[in-house]
């Protein structure tokens, strides 16, 4: 026989406070087991939780190091614009062929056919030569200069003045170089 009963049979409790003890024993017990439930339940959700979470920053690491590529992308893009421009801009007519000057572009000998006088200007450092998308255009020494600030491998030759002035031991020091010496 319950508690219930025998306090029933006694007199001690009537029949709708015993009803009432027992829906609260009830409700205690069902709290205790879905407590225990929810105590187990995050265990799992928290690995899951972290799991995710970890995912969200790596996937945010990603897209940061992918905004950091067009980024740096978008400015090689602005700078070879910048050079275009200026080349474009300030090139120097080459306007006739009785002259060829080779250089190196890389690992190969290019020529570039141009005016006898803008030869020398490009010999003495007054021109430079720089590389227009697939071509080749002269530019004067202070475009080169704002170009090489920019991207030096646009600029392929700028020569630069040496002193001219002979070595203390130069054996052929007496001996002068005609200025008409083509090579």
């Amino acid at each position: 026989m319950s508690l219930k009963d025998q306090l029933l049979k006694a007199g001690l409790v009537d029949k709708s406070k015993a009803d009432q003890a027992e829906r609260e024993l009830r409700r205690k017990a069902h709290q205790k087991t879905a407590k225990g439930k929810k105590d187990q339940e995050p265990e799992p959700a928290d690995g899951a939780q972290a799991a995710a979470e970890q995912a969200r920053k790596a996937q945010a690491e990603r897209s940061r190091e992918l905004n950091r590529q067009q980024r740096e992308a978008a400015g090689q893009r602005a700078i070879q614009a910048q050079i275009r421009q200026l080349v474009a801009m300030n090139r120097v007519a080459r306007l006739s062929d009785e002259a060829v000057y080779q250089f190196a572009d890389g690992s190969r000998i290019k020529e570039l056919r141009m005016a006898g006088r803008l030869r020398e200007q490009v010999a003495a450092g007054l021109l430079a030569i720089a590389r227009l998308d697939r071509g080749y255009e002269l530019v004067p020494k202070g475009v080169a200069e704002k170009i090489m600030q920019r991207d030096t491998s646009a600029i392929l030759v700028l020569n630069t003045r040496t002193d001219d002035s002979p070595d203390e031991d130069d054996p052929y020091a007496a001996f002068q170089v005609p200025d008409d010496l083509m090579w």
